[in-house]
């Protein structure tokens, strides 16, 4: 699909249209349903398309936990002890010792990050309090289409992710009732198609 608007509106509208039939099955109320589905097919997004953005912290002496940014999935490097600010040499006085990994805890319901073993005086003294770092963010479907994070290039990958999504929960509701799509093939319909169509659209999005 060529490149277009990728507020969420457009994209639940050309997302509706490829599902042809089968959006009879997706009725909720403000199209709720397909915001789900673009949703989900966003957070798969970054397993083929990572994003990566810049955090920062201001380092405490011997303080271990920092709040996460909003958008943090998983820690990527750190930049702290990194040229220009390089780090002192084991062999040299200021040598600030082993310097911190980095892991993602809960506190009180509150996503930390916490950094083993805390950074000392030394370390803060010798490369600075700002602690600059690299990490892989969620991508976002929103309302307006410039804070949207998926190229608009990309947008017809999005839609297929899009559309595998809506082929799994067809899939589950035909465990309890049956859901039946025409191949497009012929005129006979086939039950347990979503799985099939699913199967398709995830090896397609895949192999992108």
């Amino acid at each position: 699909m060529a490149a277009g608007d990728m507020s969420q509106a457009e994209l639940v509208a050309d997302l509706k249209a490829s599902l042809q039939d089968s959006s009879q099955f997706f009725t909720a109320a403000s199209d709720a349903d397909y915001k789900r589905h673009l949703n989900a097919a966003a957070l798969d997004f970054g397993r083929k398309r990572g994003r990566t953005l810049v955090g920062s912290l201001t380092l405490v002496a011997d303080q271990a936990g920092y709040d996460a940014p909003a958008s943090y999935v998983a820690f990527k490097s750190s930049l702290w002890g990194v040229a220009p600010i390089a780090s002192p040499k084991p062999w040299e006085p200021t040598y600030p010792g082993r310097l911190p990994a980095v892991r993602l805890v809960e506190e009180s319901g509150v996503r930390k990050l916490h950094l083993d073993p805390p950074p000392t005086a030394a370390q803060i003294s010798a490369l600075g309090s700002e602690y600059r770092f690299y990490y892989f963010a969620g991508h976002v479907v929103d309302t307006t289409a410039a804070n949207t994070t998926i190229l608009a290039a990309e947008r017809g990958l999005l839609l297929l992710r899009g559309q595998a999504e809506a082929m799994r929960e067809l899939m589950f509701r035909g465990i309890a009732k049956p859901v039946q799509l025409r191949d497009g093939l012929t005129s006979m319909p086939r039950n347990g198609m979503p799985s099939h169509v699913y199967e398709k659209l995830i090896e397609e999005f895949n192999a992108a």
